[in-house]
């Protein structure tokens, strides 16, 4: 088998549905599986997948271990070569994996790939490249220096080594992480894909980032950026720097005050205001517009039933929602429509009765169920 992808998902069930659907259309040319592991969920996301997806493998942990152990729990599962670890909050485009898969056969001493993430509204997530956080860079990243060397300089449609990936798309193959014993489970949220991608450096593989092709990564879905998150991160930062650099006073110190005091003054998200005054709803179908036009305000949707009118459509818009029907518009080119940064964004995933999107990588997205005509 050529290809595992590991989804690991907590409460994220319509998000958790469209991850999947958008990876069955990606490894449809692929000997692949998916293996979904969820941590406990209160949601019926494990009640979804028996019964939407009974032929993909499902492990129903009884609590939430953390993303570390339920990761390292599904890759001893995993029948192929290589393994993709994959947040539920994503979508891939139909040709990500292939791509990656070429790249990773024709390079020698492969360590982990990642590719470029993006958000719900269509902006670059810088952490899709990132360096080593020394105890140097940590400190001026905990300071708030923008020219701290947190983040790669590596143009974001490059292809180059890199030498740290993010846990939401990490590919690499089974062995390099089953060399470096997986994920560290002394971290139980963030500082995982840190750590593993230092291992696998450290153990003389190289990390690349894939620039060519872009993956959607809601992000803000996965995990709320509060003082919670702060506290949670700073933390894994501060055990990260413990296991791999040689004690000093001055940074000890620092990171250890970085990590105590930055949650303390971190503010809570906010929802994001945002005013639409039209809905454009990309599709071929006069029954899925209706659905769609229903659950939005009917007098402001407008339908567009070819991807050409569509752009002449959107032209000046301003303060526009577009609403991309999978069953028309595959997930590469919704992906590349997200890219152009129009609006805001929301799809409806193929074989699917509901949308989603997310207007802001820090908040919460969005899901509207369709009603049946």
């Amino acid at each position: 088998m050529q290809l595992s992808v590991i989804i690991l998902n907590y409460n994220v069930r319509y998000f958790l549905e469209a991850c999947v659907r958008s990876v069955q259309a990606a490894i449809t040319t692929l000997d692949a599986e998916i293996i979904v592991v969820d941590n406990n969920s209160p949601d019926d996301s494990c009640e979804m997948m028996r019964n939407t997806f009974p032929e993909i493998q499902l492990l129903a942990n009884t609590e939430n271990v953390g993303f570390a152990k339920a990761n390292n729990q599904a890759v001893q599962l995993a029948k192929g070569e290589y393994v993709c670890i994959l947040n539920p909050d994503t979508i891939v485009a139909e040709d990500t994996f292939t791509q990656l898969l070429q790249f990773a056969d024709a390079t020698e001493n492969l360590g982990s790939i990642g590719c470029k993430l993006i958000d719900g509204s269509g902006k670059f997530l810088p952490e899709s490249k990132r360096n080593i956080p020394t105890p140097m860079v940590s400190v001026k990243k905990i300071l708030g220096n923008k020219n701290s060397g947190y983040y790669s300089s590596l143009e974001e449609n490059e292809i180059g080594k890199i030498d740290i990936l993010v846990g939401a798309f990490m590919l690499m193959k089974k062995e390099v992480y089953d060399a470096v014993g997986g994920f560290d489970e002394d971290y139980f949220m963030y500082g995982e894909d840190i750590d593993l991608s230092y291992k696998i450096k450290k153990a003389g593989f190289q990390n690349y980032y894939y620039g060519k092709t872009s993956v959607i990564h809601y992000k803000g879905e996965s995990t709320l950026k509060d003082k919670t998150y702060a506290k949670r991160f700073y933390g894994a930062m501060q055990l990260f720097y413990k296991k791999h650099f040689k004690r000093n006073l001055v940074y000890d110190v620092a990171v250890t005050l970085g990590a105590r005091l930055i949650p303390l003054v971190s503010p809570s998200e906010t929802s994001t205001k945002k005013e639409v005054q039209k809905y454009i709803i990309v599709s071929d179908s006069a029954e899925r517009f209706k659905q769609i036009q229903a659950v939005y305000h009917p007098k402001n949707c407008v339908q567009v039933e070819n991807l050409g009118h569509f752009f002449r459509q959107i032209e000046g818009e301003k303060n526009i929602e577009i609403i991309l029907d999978n069953h028309f518009v595959d997930m590469k080119d919704s992906i590349q429509i997200f890219e152009k940064q129009f609006g805001y964004y929301k799809i409806l995933p193929k074989n699917s009765t509901f949308i989603v999107g997310s207007d802001s990588s820090k908040n919460r997205g969005e899901v509207r169920l369709l009603s049946e005509l």
